[in-house]
């Protein structure tokens, strides 16, 4: 199968949606296909054309940036030369050019599969809600368009007034999740880089308003009345996130009261991760709103033996209510996430499940037999 791949936003740009692309696309190379993804040179310091793990990259030059979107002359003039040489168009949503894009595949008399990641909830204002009725246009336009559409579970879809327009369409593939077991050596090693002497609230993230980041800090002080040593360790970007400085400017007086409790480690490498998760004691994601449709991080961390626990958003509660490994709490609910902390911490050995239940749910072979199953049921020949 020769597969076209676009989104606005790929690695190395780190976040949910360029980890599940990256991953989806590596796994079909090793699995014989041919894999172009067609992107956004958002920073003009990457290569335009660029080979990574066997996975071909064509960038496209951006001209100007509204918030997260961005604008491409060339994308259109790159799709139809690209399109030509593919059997198949997948594009993830949400992103401005999707109209165009799958118009193109289907006068090609090409299948076309939109990926739904999640809806675009962006700050109050006029430009954001002028920017929120683009992508939503653009959104429908495409699905319109579209062959099938994939999203991660059955519960986001039955809330998603998107998906619920284009049900005949909808199906459900479970997300991609890579991640090797925690090395005890190399657990300890970060143990003692870090100085961990209390239990470790992890939080995996950008530092980003979705992602309901003072929601855990509103949630510090009962939990450190009760756990007097225990210590927040936020990995991922935390500065120059597109589009979230205001955000960031916001809550750092109030992180910075707790910055004997609170850790900021930057972006891990993947092979950091494992010993991150296993000194963990729990993992949180107490996200706000639908632009969060998941949290790949939750499944991770279960599979180095941390609890997870989520809010309970459409899909995002689904990690914790398919393995039990864990708690889901009200949105926004900071006491709520306080009380299920300290649950956890007081209990944790009833909350742990054994490695190959949850590799038996979630993995990127599964996701990516998946994903071919639908593409020869559209025709393709793979």
């Amino acid at each position: 199968m020769r597969l076209l791949v676009a989104l606005t936003y790929y690695r190395p740009y780190t976040s949910g949606l360029t980890i599940y692309a990256e991953r989806l696309a590596r796994e079909l190379v090793q699995r014989g296909h041919h894999v172009t993804v067609l992107t956004s040179q958002y920073d003009p310091s990457l290569p335009q054309r660029e080979l990574l793990n066997g996975v071909r990259i064509v960038r496209a030059p951006v001209l100007f940036r509204f918030n997260k979107g961005v604008i491409m002359p060339t994308i259109g003039w790159l799709a139809s030369a690209l399109a030509l040489n593919h059997d198949a168009m997948h594009l993830h949503l949400p992103q401005f050019d999707v109209p165009g894009l799958a118009l193109r595949a289907r006068l090609l008399r090409q299948p076309v599969v939109l990926t739904y990641h999640c809806d675009v909830k962006l700050a109050p204002g006029m430009f954001n809600r002028a920017a929120n009725a683009a992508v939503d246009t653009a959104n429908n336009a495409g699905a319109a368009l579209a062959t099938a559409i994939v999203t991660y579970t059955q519960d986001y879809a039955d809330h998603s007034p998107f998906l619920s327009r284009f049900r005949r369409k909808v199906r459900i593939i479970p997300p991609p999740v890579d991640m090797a077991e925690p090395e005890p050596d190399a657990v300890a090693a970060f143990r003692r880089r870090w100085n961990i002497d209390g239990p470790v609230i992890g939080m995996v993230a950008r530092l980003a308003a979705e992602k309901g980041v003072e929601v855990l800090l509103n949630a510090l002080p009962q939990v450190l009345a009760a756990h007097p040593t225990a210590r927040v360790m936020f990995a991922g970007p935390y500065e120059n996130v597109l589009g979230e400085e205001a955000y960031r400017l916001r809550l750092m007086p109030l992180i910075e009261q707790y910055r004997d409790r609170w850790t900021f480690l930057g972006n891990l490498a993947q092979h950091e991760l494992p010993a991150f998760y296993a000194n963990c004691a729990v993992t949180v994601l107490p996200s706000l709103n639908s632009t969060e449709a998941f949290g790949l991080v939750q499944v991770e961390g279960m599979l180095c033996g941390t609890p997870s626990i989520a809010s309970a958003l459409p899909g995002v509660r689904q990690p914790v209510y398919t393995t039990g490994m864990g708690e889901v709490v009200p949105i926004g609910d900071s006491e709520g996430l306080a009380a299920a902390i300290n649950r956890i911490l007081r209990n944790r050995d009833q909350y742990l499940r054994p490695r190959h239940e949850i590799a038996d749910r979630y993995s990127t072979t599964r996701t990516a037999e998946e994903y071919e199953r639908l593409f020869a049921s559209l025709g393709v020949q793979l």
